[in-house]
């Protein structure tokens, strides 16, 4: 199956909370998108890898994404190596996305720069025809998406651009609240985390709201992007 957009986060929950409203909206036009894990999120203060199976599963039901995968790194533990990219370029081979989305470059979680990194050199490395995967038994051709963003997650990092999304900030909110034992729930006994603050699950809306009010639109999201963004007209930049 190809895939017009491809999404890879170093945990269960990075996509929902770093681009879910994006990927929402790119469902509801219409295009292909599918969920990639690096890691079942094992090292998670609350929870556990088995239930963020199921909270993943059901997270990806509301998005509309095509696909989920995980890769099955080891959360905190994965590195930039030949293993980890050659995994990674075989699910860009399988599913030939055009726009890879991936973890911010820098971040407080050590995870999220690791996978931003990783994912950005598997994307070049994957348009190599010298370099042969095989996946199911069947040899793979080279594909290299047509560009690589990244989200942004708990820094505040400037963004290069911001995409409305308007009208799906709901669906992004649902989606996170799909991992309930991550977030803010008054009446759980799980030990308190970074992310497991009321403050945190606010901060959700109040952050795609400022966003949206500096593009003068009502919620947004933003990316970085690796090299310059073209456009074809002046107006496509309204």
């Amino acid at each position: 199956m190809k895939l017009d957009v491809l999404a890879f986060g170093a945990h269960p929950d990075d996509v929902e909370l770093g681009c879910g409203a994006t990927v929402a909206k790119e469902v509801s036009r219409g295009k292909k998108v599918g969920i990639v894990d690096l890691t079942r999120g094992e090292l998670g203060t609350r929870g556990s890898a088995d239930l963020r199976d199921q909270e993943a599963a059901r997270a990806a039901e509301i998005l509309g994404v095509v696909i989920r995968e995980n890769l099955n790194f080891r959360d905190g533990f994965f590195t930039k190596d030949e293993m980890h990219q050659m995994e990674i370029i075989k699910r860009i081979r399988k599913f030939r996305p055009d726009i890879v989305l991936c973890n911010a470059i820098k971040d407080r979680h050590i995870d999220h720069g690791k996978g931003s990194s990783l994912v950005s050199d598997a994307c070049f490395l994957s348009g190599l025809r010298k370099i042969e995967t095989h996946y199911e038994g069947e040899s793979q051709e080279a594909w290299r998406p047509s560009i690589v963003y990244h989200y942004i997650q708990w820094q505040n990092l400037e963004p290069d651009f911001v995409v409305d999304v308007s009208g799906f900030i709901q669906k992004k909110v649902d989606a996170v609240l799909a991992y309930s034992s991550q977030f803010y729930d008054p009446s759980s006994e799980e030990p308190e985390s970074p992310i497991s603050s009321k403050n945190f699950l606010e901060s959700v809306t109040y952050r795609a709201r400022d966003l949206g009010r500096l593009i003068g639109r009502e919620h947004g999201e933003g990316f970085t992007a690796e090299r310059y963004v073209a456009v074809d007209h002046l107006d496509h930049l309204i």
